[in-house]
């Protein structure tokens, strides 16, 4: 059976503002220090799926700057550009129907385009594992990640200890997925010992999830059969035009995930993370004697526990503790690093102000 890995390429990165805008979203930026993060993505999944078998779904304001800069090899069909954004179930059904309708049933691994992982044999051994339960089984899979603190900023899996399958890799039922939780939920998560993180990679046949929609989200699946039909075709273009801004607007979460009873996830242990906020960035880099993290041009007095990101121009802190201060030239933010979730709102507030110049 082909695989094939999708990658979900169209998102904001919100939470990541100033420096994540809608045409420069973070998935599209070199914040490891190895290569833009969607090429990143690429290259952990060399050896278990063709790298020329990735297909990117994108939007239109960033798929020129995408094109130019992605992996090299990437092909230029393989780009699934929306001409709106329409969540995650959209997004999934249109690359299941494009891989499906090319290459017929086929193996298909969904991954986010903006995570990083410090342990990338491991994640290749565990992501191998979860593509032979996926094509053994008409199981959706996906890989939750064993919490090593309480996060609210992370979904979660609820799982049946009882494995399933211990033979060769444990596979476990999901019981539920848990939106962020607040601190004292999630600290009861961490000591119970049978909640995982939601990573958002999944692993399914295409014609399991493509049954899975016309089961679970009937009427996006019938609007997106128009699409299905036009793929390859001089119609697609206008298709698409006139049938995707029309498209329930929902996640693969709440769409299948969460009413599906045929879900099975792995524990994975492979250093990951969703640099999904600022205050992530300490998985990528390790903090100073103060606790700071510093990619800057700054002098400090008495400034600890803080991130503090700009592009040049010089930073001064003086008594600052636990902060984040990022300035991108044109747009300086300030915030509390406890309140790193909340970004997104300042996104937000700009768009309600018609300030679209700077996001």
């Amino acid at each position: 059976m082909n695989k094939f890995a999708t990658i979900l390429a169209g998102g904001g990165g919100t939470r990541f503002w100033p420096l994540s805008r809608q045409e420069i979203p973070k998935q599209l930026l070199n914040i490891s220090g190895n290569d833009i993060m969607l090429n990143d993505t690429i290259e952990r999944f060399k050896g278990i799926i063709p790298q020329e078998n990735t297909v990117i779904v994108t939007n239109r304001t960033q798929a020129v700057l995408l094109e130019s800069i992605m992996h090299s090899s990437v092909l230029k069909h393989n780009i699934l550009i929306e001409p709106v954004a329409r969540n995650t179930a959209a997004s999934i059904l249109f690359a299941a129907m494009s891989i499906e309708k090319s290459h017929g049933d086929s193996l298909m691994v969904v991954l986010p385009s903006d995570h990083y992982i410090t342990d990338e044999t491991q994640f290749r051994l565990t992501l191998d594992e979860a593509c032979t339960v996926a094509m053994e089984t008409d199981n959706i899979v996906t890989i939750g990640i064993k919490p090593t603190f309480a996060s609210t900023g992370y979904g979660y899996i609820a799982y049946d200890q009882k494995a399933v399958s211990a033979q060769p890799v444990a596979v476990y039922e999901v019981a539920e997925f848990v939106e962020k939780p607040n601190f004292q939920k999630a600290q009861g998560y961490l000591a119970s010992g049978n909640y995982l993180w939601n990573s958002g990679i999944f692993i399914w046949k295409t014609s399991v999830i493509i049954e899975h929609f016309q089961r679970y989200l009937p009427r996006l699946y019938k609007m997106m059969l128009p699409i299905g039909e036009a793929l390859g075709t001089e119609q697609e273009a206008d298709v698409l035009e006139s049938v995707y801004p029309t498209l329930q607007n929902i996640s693969i979460d709440y769409g299948i995930l969460e009413r599906s009873d045929e879900v099975v996830v792995l524990s994975g242990q492979f250093g990951w993370n969703d640099i999904g906020s600022w205050d992530a960035l300490g998985a990528i880099f390790p903090p100073d004697d103060e606790g700071n993290i510093i990619k800057a041009n700054h002098i400090g007095i008495d400034t600890r526990h803080s991130i503090i990101y700009g592009n040049g121009r010089l930073i001064t802190t003086i008594g600052v503790e636990g902060f984040i201060i990022a300035d991108t030239g044109d747009a300086l933010l300030i915030c509390p690093k406890d309140k790193a979730q909340s970004v997104k709102e300042i996104v937000d507030l700009l768009k309600d102000k018609g300030m679209t110049e700077y996001i």
